[in-house]
């Protein structure tokens, strides 16, 4: 795949291609087969090359103080090393599953050497003998950060261009400089029509001399860079989230998805508002035709 992505998110001028960003990756699958049964394996390459810069008002986020970073005038050029596995397995009445994922990166930050990492394991038991399907889940992700903004690297993990509500449905978090334990219950109550998911995510910064980064990545062309980043403050606890969902599905055409987050904000939170919990409710419905 090679493409550049377009304007979209808050930007009002949609669809526009911003053609300073280059995206270019390419996979290898293996899928369920003799050879490994009920698994699929994949690796993956990506290179991201981002060169807004003054002519785009567009200024790096990282952990360096604004007048360093506005001086860095160089362009961004990654490379992203990937896999990820997964296999399903009957254990005893139910059935058990396993993910591991694993990314690391190389290039140039600007005028700084990158080096990065993410990692996540997670592992799940569907209990279709019990009332309600069950279907329970635990995991942890961890991803890198940088801990010395006055050296020649750059360590945070970019996240590149994310959709966020596939694993932070309530986005005052992401994947950079970031570590989520979580436990997870699946209900289905009436299966292929209503399902139910409860979350409870654990959240710590990974380096304390980084930043708590949220954001999905460019979405304009000029004039942000499509992160946002505050201080840790010296501190690593980023909070505790606690979420429901309700997924239901009316007929073939109609669904309705509800959502609710509350938010127990950490020492992180605490050092920049003076309110730490949040909550966060919206209520969606799809037409299919």
């Amino acid at each position: 795949m090679a493409s550049h992505p377009r304007q979209g998110g808050f930007d009002i001028d949609g669809m526009d291609e911003i053609d300073t960003i280059d995206l270019l990756s390419a996979t290898l699958t293996v899928k369920s087969s003799a050879w490994i049964p009920r698994s699929e394996g994949r690796f993956f390459y990506i290179y991201y090359g981002d060169d807004r810069g003054p002519a785009q008002q567009v200024v790096k986020l990282d952990n360096r103080s604004l007048g360093v970073r506005a001086q860095d005038q160089q362009d961004i050029s990654l490379s992203s090393f990937g896999f990820h596995y997964i296999q399903a397995a009957s254990l005893g009445a139910g059935q058990g599953d396993l993910l591991a994922w694993g990314v690391y990166q190389t290039g140039e930050w600007g005028k700084l050497d990158h080096e990065a990492w993410a990692w996540t394991l997670e592992a799940g038991y569907q209990m279709p003998f019990l009332p309600w399907h069950p279907w329970l889940r635990a995991g942890y992700l961890r991803s890198s950060g940088d801990d010395n903004p006055q050296d020649h690297g750059h360590g945070t993990f970019f996240q590149i261009l994310p959709t966020a509500r596939q694993y932070a449905s309530f986005p005052f978090f992401n994947m950079m400089n970031n570590e989520d334990g979580f436990l997870q219950l699946l209900l289905r109550p009436i299966p292929q029509k209503l399902t139910l998911r409860t979350d409870l995510h654990f959240l710590r910064l990974s380096e304390t001399r980084d930043l708590w980064y949220q954001g999905t990545g460019a979405f304009q062309r000029r004039k942000s860079f499509g992160y946002v980043g505050r201080p840790s403050s010296g501190h690593r606890g980023l909070g505790t989230l606690w979420d429901l969902a309700i997924d239901w599905g009316l007929n073939p055409h109609w669904s309705v998805y509800a959502y609710y987050g509350h938010a127990f904000g950490g020492k992180v939170i605490g050092a920049t508002y003076q309110d730490r919990d949040a909550d966060f409710a919206y209520v969606e419905v799809t037409l299919r035709f």
